[in-house]
């Protein structure tokens, strides 16, 4: 057990524009990877991967936050930390937690080597004890996980009278992997079989990488949904979650459904958690684009996404759709009568501002060749974030070539954090789209009602980038319902 240290300070970095208001980050320092995601006695914990030595990825330890309405966060001290000499003595990486007999449970990663390390709590979450030794430190036989090995983020679950356990890996040479185990005691764990292993040859429908991460398993309806966070392990890249639903039938996953699970390019690691009202809910890691010097000279880097519902469509896809709760956030609406909008229509938001906002609208492209929604408008126009509809391809597409005038911002972009981010969003069958968003300091996510969300990080420079603004071209656009709220604090 280790003596608790407390965080820093929140107003240390209050003034930084850029720092989001209603999405989870801890007061300072490097976050990544939501962690241990439990409900106990009501109250919804989120631990994450945090560094308390600034805002780069270092000694992970693991940061602690507590909910008790979904939305308003507290902070708590640092749950775990490295042990010197100990197997998580490097880091303690990601892992997940269970509800053993009333005991609140930590399966996570020790590293150099990567090994399943297991830690208890006696008082509800407040100081942990680890068990003296890793409960699996070496790998299945004939497992060629690299050198050294990847071999991580254990993901655990009850299935009847036995515990299960996957782990993400991969086979040198062939691509990622999701490792299966069992025990009937969470001490002693048998190897049963790959659940699932790719091809890293195979570029459709989208590439999975070389390296799995961060598996998710478990039940959804009458349905097994398994979640996995693809990297490129030849270069490090982290690339996007996906996830594949089907059947588990003796010990063996036959997906018939696989998608994309953000689009964007931001977000990463999801994990999921089942609360009491037996909702599955997921948050993920939104990775900032924008470069190392910047995040760490901000003293800030990482956030949450907003806790999202999961729910299976009949066609076996899943849909994320944010939590109900964070309606009480909002502040007075703006809600306009229907209207239609021409390319001659003077912009009928200019008199909303704001970086901390809920849009929900509903419109019907009807002949239009494009409709758009700028955000983030400066009053000379040089920055803007532009959500644009295009009516040829049915897709939403978040551009982000102006959105900052620090052009080191676009320049630390990766490859897959794209400046220009895609995705679905065809009508329905009454020819209408809606659009929920949720823009917040530097972060943007929009959801497409029943399709998989898009999230991207922005980073105006000037504080004065707050402006609104309503387009079409070639046509007619429909705005058959639209609110806009000014959103509070979680804090």
């Amino acid at each position: 057990m280790h003596k608790t240290t407390p965080l820093p300070s929140r107003l240390l970095l209050a003034h930084d524009h850029l720092r989001p208001r209603i999405h989870f980050l801890p007061p300072a320092n490097w976050m990544n990877d939501p962690n241990g995601l439990i409900q106990w006695q009501g109250q919804y914990h989120l631990f994450y991967q945090y560094n308390p030595e600034g805002a780069f990825h270092s000694r992970i330890h693991w940061g602690h936050a507590l909910s008790a309405d979904l939305v308003h966060w507290q902070d708590y001290p640092i749950a775990l930390f490295p042990t010197p000499g100990g197997a998580d003595q490097d880091g303690c990486w990601s892992g997940s937690a269970i509800d053993h007999e009333g005991v609140p449970t930590f399966f996570y990663t020790g590293v150099n080597p990567q090994v399943v390390c297991v830690a208890t709590s006696q008082d509800g979450l407040m100081t942990w004890q680890k068990y003296p030794e890793p409960v699996i430190a070496t790998l299945p036989d004939g497992l060629d996980a690299g050198t050294p090995w990847d071999f991580r983020d254990p993901f655990v679950w009850r299935e009847g009278a036995l515990w299960y356990m996957v782990i993400g890996s991969r086979q040198v040479g062939v691509g990622g992997k999701v490792l299966l185990y069992r025990s009937s005691d969470l001490r002693n764990w048998e190897y049963r079989n790959a659940l699932l292993e790719g091809d890293m040859h195979r570029y459709t429908p989208y590439w999975t990488g070389t390296m799995w991460e961060c598996p998710n398993f478990f039940r959804l309806g009458d349905k097994y949904v398994l979640m996995i966070s693809y990297q490129d392990g030849e270069t490090g890249h982290l690339l996007y979650p996906g996830y594949l639903v089907g059947d588990f039938v003796d010990e063996r996953f036959y997906p018939s459904t696989q998608g994309l699970l953000e689009y964007g390019g931001a977000m990463y690691a999801p994990q999921v958690m089942r609360d009491e009202q037996g909702r599955w809910l997921l948050w993920g890691w939104l990775m900032e684009a924008r470069g190392r010097d910047a995040q760490i000279s901000s003293g800030w880097s990482g956030v949450m996404t907003l806790p999202r519902v999961l729910s299976l469509q009949a066609d076996n896809h899943l849909t994320l759709e944010p939590a109900p709760e964070l309606a009480m956030l909002r502040g007075r609406g703006h809600t306009f009568a229907p209207f239609t909008l021409t390319p001659d229509t003077a912009n009928p938001l200019a008199d909303i501002r704001g970086d901390c906002l809920e849009i929900l609208i509903t419109f019907a492209p009807g002949d239009a060749r494009e409709f758009g929604l700028q955000l983030g408008c400066s009053p000379d126009g040089v920055e803007q974030t532009g959500l644009i509809y295009t009516s040829a391809t049915q897709t939403v597409t978040v551009d982000r070539s102006l959105s900052s005038r620090d052009e080191s911002v676009t320049r630390a972009l990766l490859p897959w954090q794209q400046v220009v981010a895609q995705a679905p969003s065809p009508p329905d069958a009454a020819g209408q789209i809606t659009w929920h968003i949720f823009l917040d300091g530097s972060v943007l996510e929009l959801f497409v009602r029943g399709r998989v969300p898009l999230s991207c990080r922005i980073y105006p420079t000037h504080p004065d980038s707050l402006g609104l603004q309503l387009y079409s071209r070639d046509g007619v656009v429909t705005i058959s319902a639209l609110t806009i709220w000014p959103l509070e604090s979680i804090w």
